[in-house]
């Protein structure tokens, strides 16, 4: 797989066509346009672009508002300072009422590096899936982030997308078939199930590879929405594959591992291992350095892969 941009950078060029395409789309930022990318949109519509300074609070109350207006409304920040420090407002200025609100947090996970904890957002996609109304969704690629900003554009309830700060490898080359709450099938197989979203789709694959070598044929799913969650998808595998291992770069409670645990509880349960970040904070440090230390490499997926029985 050939390396893409980063999926944040994805995003800021999809908002840039949204906003060409529909002109109640409005952008509100909190001063990191730049780093979020809806700098894009804010070269071409400055009248439709607002830097409301740093206060995502305000910030999220401001898109609420002119949802409520009628315009389509999309505020950006980094995922921690807009998911926690804004929850409240999200609550009930967005969820509450059902605005038609996209929230994009940027900048997730412990792979922003030496940034450091304070700017980590670890914590954003359990948050996200307990508020009420929203749609929840974490982009493996630059094409796939792409599909996700117009697919979200189509429905008009609350929605939160994830983006990350590093650039990912490209999964779908050819394009693909982007369905919110669908499931994709990137590579069958017989003997497991890998679930993953979000950076951790290519490192899945990478890890069925490594297990292919060991003779073990590993399904790998790219569960990019969280929220609604594919159940058939999820029962198919238990059905097919009897086995489950779930990656993604959050911490173990409240993300995609809880979301797959409840759903194949409910329907047909099996086996299931777990790859994340646990129940910690991560430290400063380089990328690649920092995923190994908290066990979110295509090793880890694989020994977790061989520990499911």
């Amino acid at each position: 797989m050939r390396m893409g941009k980063a999926t944040r950078e994805a995003f800021g060029q999809a908002l840039a066509k949204l906003g060409e395409a529909d002109r109640n789309v409005v952008v509100v930022d909190g001063d990191v346009h730049n780093s979020t990318h809806t700098d894009f949109f804010m070269k071409k519509f400055p009248e439709r672009f607002f830097n409301v300074g740093i206060a995502e609070s305000d910030m999220v109350g401001i898109a609420g508002g002119l949802a409520s207006c009628g315009k389509r409304a999309w505020a950006s920040s980094f995922a921690c300072f807009v998911m926690c420090n804004a929850y409240d407002q999200l609550r009930m200025s967005v969820a509450f009422p059902c605005l038609d609100v996209k929230v994009c947090g940027t900048h997730a996970g412990i792979s922003i590096g030496e940034d450091g904890p304070s700017q980590m957002g670890i914590e954003d996609v359990s948050l996200a899936c307990s508020l009420p109304n929203f749609t929840v969704v974490v982009p493996a690629d630059e094409v796939s982030m792409d599909k996700a900003v117009h697919a979200l554009a189509a429905i008009k309830t609350p929605a939160y997308l994830r983006a990350g700060r590093p650039k990912v490898p490209v999964i779908y080359e050819n394009g693909c078939d982007f369905q919110l709450g669908k499931a994709i099938k990137v590579r069958d197989g017989k003997d497991l199930t890998i679930i993953a979203n979000g950076l951790m789709v290519a490192l899945a694959l990478d890890a069925a590879g490594q297990l292919a070598a060991k003779g073990v044929q590993a399904r790998v799913l790219d569960m990019h929405t969280v929220k609604p969650l594919d159940d058939a998808a999820v029962l198919a595998a238990c059905r097919e594959t009897g086995r489950i291992v779930v990656a993604e770069e959050h911490l173990a409670h409240g993300g995609l591992g809880s979301a797959v645990a409840m759903s194949a509880a409910r329907q047909h349960p099996v086996p299931m291992r777990f790859v994340n970040i646990g129940d910690t904070f991560a430290e400063s440090g380089d990328e690649k350095g920092l995923l190994k230390k908290y066990g979110l490499t295509a090793e880890d997926i694989v020994k977790a892969a061989l520990e499911a029985k």
